[in-house]
């Protein structure tokens, strides 16, 4: 049976992202040596999961994308989680990877596939994940958005956090654990500190 992991960045006060999904209060601590940790951990995956706006995010910009984040997301297989049937086409444009230093057209075929081929589940979320954990192979690693975290983190099915703290208060925003019926009790089990002051927490149930 392989892992589940959901790994997330949020601010100080435990948002992980803007009201409206803003993101850019985190971009500015994207280095210092985090940026390596989590391109390690990426690689580290057998299947990157995330719920469908997430996922379309994610198709429209990866495939056109010269970043170092771009390989681990194109490569490993990908799967959607939707209650409303199959993805759409991904809704941030392909310019938005021109901005970050991307190419108006995918980098290559095989990354485009790669989305494409991604299947949608669309059964009880518990369900399709105890499928998905049974096979053998490398992690399983869920990636948000905060919806997505907030009805995974209910169900009991993952095995470890991954917590990318960034030193930034923000606000108002996001945050994932407002599902919960019982306080989750978690035992830290690694703690890297960064050059950027970013704070990477590794998080097992207790």
């Amino acid at each position: 049976m392989r892992k589940l992991i959901l790994k997330m960045s949020t601010s100080l006060n435990g948002f992980v992202c803007g009201p409206n999904g803003e993101l850019d209060w985190m971009l500015a601590g994207d280095g210092g040596g985090s940026k390596a940790w989590q391109l390690a951990r990426a690689w580290e995956a057998g299947l990157h999961i995330m719920g469908r706006k997430s996922f379309n995010d994610m198709k429209g910009f990866w495939p056109f994308s010269d970043d170092d984040y771009a390989k681990p997301m194109n490569a490993i297989p990908k799967a959607c989680f939707s209650r409303h049937g199959p993805t759409d086409g991904g809704t941030r444009a392909p310019e938005d990877a021109r901005r970050a230093g991307g190419e108006a057209e995918a980098r290559n075929e095989g990354a485009v596939e790669s989305w494409n081929a991604a299947p949608c589940l669309t059964g009880d979320l518990a369900e399709e994940i105890r499928t998905l954990k049974e096979a053998n192979g490398k992690p399983i690693i869920a990636w948000g958005g905060a919806g997505f975290a907030r009805s995974l983190i209910p169900t009991g099915l993952i095995d470890e956090y991954q917590f990318l703290v960034h030193p930034v208060a923000i606000p108002a925003g996001l945050e994932i654990f407002s599902g919960l019926d019982a306080p989750l009790r978690l035992m830290l089990a690694g703690l890297e500190r960064f050059d950027n002051g970013v704070v990477a927490k590794v998080l097992h149930p207790a």
